[in-house]
């Protein structure tokens, strides 16, 4: 391991900053998506009656929103 950081530092590259930023932006891209399809499940035990927070949006599932036709 040690090799390896000595390799880097005596070569002068340092690790691209574009490959850094797409992980951070990814991870909190995944939290956030992760966060929403918590809030939208079924609510774990001791969760049932509390309120979904203003800022999570309300998703419908396809049965939902299915309404059915008129013949």
């Amino acid at each position: 391991m040690n090799y390896l950081l000595e390799t880097a530092v005596v070569s002068g590259r340092q690790f691209p900053l574009a490959f850094t930023a797409v992980y951070i932006v990814g991870f909190i891209a995944a939290v956030g998506i992760g966060s929403i399809a918590w809030y939208n499940s079924k609510r774990p035990p001791g969760w049932e009656d509390r309120e979904r927070p203003d800022f999570i949006p309300d998703v419908k599932s396809d049965s939902e929103s299915e309404k059915p036709s008129k013949s």
